[in-house]
C-alpha cells in the first residue's frame, strides 16, 4: 500500500476578505481584476528569421472590481469623495486575503497602495425577479505587494 502524503489541492476561491485602511467592508460576492501584464517590444534581428527577440517594457495592472449586495452607503460615499474632490483624491490602502476552506490559515494576501474608486455601478433592478441588489465598485491603484 502506498504511503499517504500531504495533498496539494488547488485553492478554493470563495473564502476571502477585503479591507480598506485595515477596515473590513463587509462580505463581497465577487472580486476580479487581480491581474498584471508586462508589455513587450519585438525586435527583428537581421538575418535571424526563425525567431523574434522580445524585450519586456512596462507592466500594467487592471482595476480591481468588487461586487456585493448593498448593505450600507460606505462605498458610495467613498466614490463621492473622488467625484466631488477639490483636486485632492482620497487615496487609501486596500487588502485582499484568501483563506483555506476552514478559514483558519491565510493562503495568499495582497496589499494595494494609493487606491481610489474610479467607477461605481448601481444595482440592476427587475420587479419580475427576487435577486439581491448588487453594487459594483472598481478601484484603481498604483502599487501592489504580495504579502503571502
Amino acid at each position: 500500500m502506498p504511503a499517504t502524503g500531504n495533498r496539494n489541492d488547488p485553492q478554493i476561491a470563495f473564502c476571502f476578505d477585503i479591507s480598506v485602511d485595515r477596515q473590513y467592508l463587509g462580505g463581497f460576492s465577487e472580486c476580479s481584476g487581480i491581474q498584471w501584464e508586462t508589455e513587450t517590444q519585438d525586435y527583428m534581428q537581421g538575418g535571424q528569421n526563425d525567431y523574434v527577440w522580445k524585450f519586456p517594457t512596462r507592466t500594467k495592472q487592471t482595476n480591481l472590481s468588487l461586487k456585493r449586495g448593498i448593505v450600507d452607503r460606505a462605498l458610495w460615499d467613498w466614490y463621492q469623495e473622488v467625484v466631488q474632490g477639490q483636486g485632492q483624491i482620497p487615496l487609501r490602502t486596500a487588502g485582499i486575503v484568501i483563506y483555506d476552506a476552514q478559514r483558519a490559515n491565510v493562503v495568499s494576501a495582497w496589499q494595494f497602495y494609493s487606491v481610489f474608486p474610479c467607477k461605481w455601478i448601481g444595482p440592476q433592478l427587475n420587479a419580475t425577479q427576487n435577486s439581491v441588489a448588487v453594487e459594483t465598485l472598481e478601484l484603481c491603484y498604483r502599487r501592489v505587494v504580495r504579502k503571502r
